[in-house]
């Protein structure tokens, strides 16, 4: 799976992450996973025409002493849809700022 991963958090980092992550996100039904929805403007032509798979969103999972965001758009209402796919470079970079900027609001230096 390809994906960015922010490592070597300490407690009080994993702490004040989860708590954001707790307030901001939706959790999925496994402990540690979140789902961060896309903004439309950074959705494919196909994913917006998929208007019944919306939200789209990546998955982050959030572990004691790292975060990863992981590279797949995926929708949470359908196991499997073409509108499925790896992140574009627009997406990815999106995600990676999206990642950085919780942790520059939190004071989580990484």
């Amino acid at each position: 799976m390809k994906q960015y991963v922010i490592d070597g958090l300490r407690l009080k980092d994993h702490q004040k992450l989860k708590t954001y992550l707790d307030e901001y996100l939706d959790a999925a039904p496994l402990g540690g996973i979140y789902w961060l929805e896309l903004d439309t403007d950074v959705l494919t032509p196909l994913q917006k025409m998929h208007e019944a798979c919306h939200p789209h969103v990546f998955a982050l999972m959030l572990e004691e002493t790292y975060l990863s965001c992981e590279f797949l758009v995926r929708i949470k209402k359908n196991i499997k849809c073409d509108c499925m796919d790896y992140a574009t470079r627009e997406q990815r970079d999106w995600l990676m700022d999206q990642a950085d900027a919780i942790l520059e609001k939190l004071g989580i230096r990484h």
